[in-house]
């Protein structure tokens, strides 16, 4: 897929940063309901869809909490893994930075509302998240009963 696709993806779901770390780390308080949801996708056929700053998100998450060599082996996994990685353009960014403006009542990091604006761009409205900030943003949120 094309960073420039603007079609609508419905069978994309789009994977956030709480949900890659779910599913990274055993201890994490989401870990069983991220492999549910994980194997719901994958038995679904959907392709999962993530952004650039997520996985850089991601690393420094894991970094921080687990240690160098998980936070390297976690990039490694969704490099190789089918995950399709966008990278946001800067019309995303610039929509990013009005999403913040628009949403003055949330906190909403960039990282997030770069999410919003790229999934908007590529017509996935789908997330497969832990964080509130997409379910208030008004994307539909995978959960273990949907």
């Amino acid at each position: 897929m094309s960073a420039r696709t603007t079609r609508t993806h419905r069978s994309h779901v789009f994977v956030d940063t709480s949900a890659f770390y779910a599913l990274a780390d055993p201890s994490d308080a989401n870990n069983r309901a991220s492999e549910l949801i994980a194997h719901r996708i994958a038995v679904l056929g959907l392709s999962a869809v993530t952004t650039t700053l997520c996985l850089a998100e991601l690393h420094a998450l894991v970094l921080s909490r687990r240690g160098r060599h998980p936070a390297l082996q976690v990039l490694r996994d969704v490099v190789a893994s089918t995950t399709i990685m966008v990278r946001p353009t800067p019309n995303d960014e610039r929509r990013a930075v009005g999403i913040l403006e628009a949403y003055s009542d949330k906190d909403f990091s960039f990282t997030d509302a770069v999410s919003f604006s790229v999934m908007e761009r590529i017509g996935v409205s789908v997330a497969f998240s832990f964080d509130r900030h997409f379910m208030q943003y008004g994307m539909t949120v995978l959960t273990v009963t949907t």
